[in-house]
């Protein structure tokens, strides 16, 4: 299973992860991956100053904006 966690501290939230969340999930859903990602929300990772941040299957990324999120995730989930 992959996991995908999205920081939801304030600082990463009000930076664009409400909106990261969202596409995460929609991407998720529609690539049919809901059996094979799980997203989940976590508090504070301590690198507000680089966020918004998210981990995917614990590799992280920092300054992720919504424009580049779907590239982000087809390439760590291997979608082609």
């Amino acid at each position: 299973m992959i996991k995908i966690t999205v920081c939801m501290g304030s600082s990463c939230f009000t930076r664009g992860n409400a909106v990261n969340a969202d596409l995460i999930r929609q991407f998720v859903a529609s690539h049919n991956l809901e059996d094979k990602v799980r997203v989940e929300g976590c508090l504070c990772e301590g690198k507000c100053k680089q966020g918004p941040n998210v981990t995917i299957n614990g590799k992280s990324f920092s300054q992720v904006s919504p424009e580049g999120l779907e590239d982000l995730l087809k390439k760590e989930l291997k979608i082609t």
